[in-house]
């Protein structure tokens, strides 16, 4: 039993889910709660059991490809296309937070490695949702769309290493005119 706690606290390291230890958790207990900030207070109440992360990460992810699916079908209708799959661009991106938390997931979108591809990728949507919801242009709607796709594979791919280094010299080789 203590090999899978073992184990099961290692999993929870990768995900980036803090783990305490006992003695950390018991000298948590005996701080005086006058000494203890309000956040720290709120966000210790407000933490999730790991099944509840799971649980929430599962029907995040799961409505956003849902979401992204139906976005298919109708594909044709720009307008209508861009909001389903901005939406579900929004809950799978929100699937993770209940992962790694919040507070994690937004300190990872402003590393500087990927912090310009997290600019463009939120910038698009709020374009593409522009567009749609106000605009009512079907054109600039989908130049919107086409805007955050793109920023979506290249904010997705600043989270696999070397894969956008590797995605530009694709593209500088393909695209290269010089014989």
């Amino acid at each position: 039993m203590e090999k899978m706690n073992r184990a099961f606290e290692k999993v929870k390291m990768m995900v980036g889910m803090e783990v305490e230890d006992e003695e950390q958790q018991a000298a948590a207990l005996d701080n005086d709660s006058s000494s203890i900030a309000f956040m720290d207070e709120f966000n210790r109440n407000c933490t999730l059991s790991t099944t509840q992360r799971l649980y929430g990460f599962a029907i995040c992810l799961a409505a956003g490809l849902t979401c992204t699916l139906l976005s298919m079908l109708v594909f044709f209708k720009p307008i209508k296309f861009a909001i389903a799959f901005t939406l579900g661009n929004l809950l799978s991106l929100g699937s993770t937070a209940f992962l790694i938390g919040p507070k994690r997931q937004f300190t990872m979108m402003l590393d500087p490695v990927r912090i310009y591809a997290t600019a463009i990728y939120i910038a698009s949507m709020i374009i593409a949702l522009f567009c749609a919801l106000y605009v009512h242009n079907k054109l600039l709607t989908l130049l919107a769309i086409i805007l955050e796709f793109g920023a979506l594979v290249w904010y997705s791919l600043s989270y696999i290493p070397f894969a956008r280094s590797m995605v530009s010299k694709i593209m500088v080789s393909c695209f290269d005119t010089e014989f």
